[in-house]
């Protein structure tokens, strides 16, 4: 949850907290660590009275609709049945954008003014004028 904040966000955060609740921020801290565990509890509870109504075993991840269906009404060869015609579409789109990628590493290769440099005669007319420099909107 944290992973994009750098040590400074985070010690700018907890200042922030300090100031806006002082003294009691530990009781703060300490409701909310005991609101998520309560949270925490009642979903397990949930899904094992909901694993004893149904008489299989549910997990929290197996309540999104599409994860219930598949594990829980479709066999196996349903599941490939309902892929196999999707996969074939799958597999020229992949191919399709895989040649794409390719023709554009190829024109930003071929347009790249570094490496125009280092072939030989693509010397400039004046060598003391540098050249123009192409950003990459002009180059798209």
């Amino acid at each position: 949850m944290l992973d994009n904040l750098n040590w400074w966000e985070i010690g700018a955060l907890l200042l922030l907290a300090l100031l806006i609740f002082g003294d009691r921020l530990p009781a703060v801290i300490t409701d909310g660590l005991r609101l998520v565990r309560n949270l925490r509890n009642m979903a397990r509870n949930a899904t094992g009275d909901l694993s004893r109504e149904l008489g299989t075993d549910i997990q929290l991840e197996d309540l999104h609709p599409k994860a219930f269906i598949r594990k829980h009404l479709l066999s196996e060869e349903d599941e490939a049945a309902i892929r196999k015609p999707l996969q074939g579409v799958y597999d020229n789109l992949r191919a399709d954008v895989s040649s794409v990628h390719d023709d554009l590493k190829d024109v930003a290769s071929s347009a790249d003014l570094r490496s125009d440099s280092a072939r030989p005669g693509t010397a400039t007319a004046s060598p003391s004028a540098p050249a123009p420099r192409v950003s990459y909107d002009d180059a798209t």
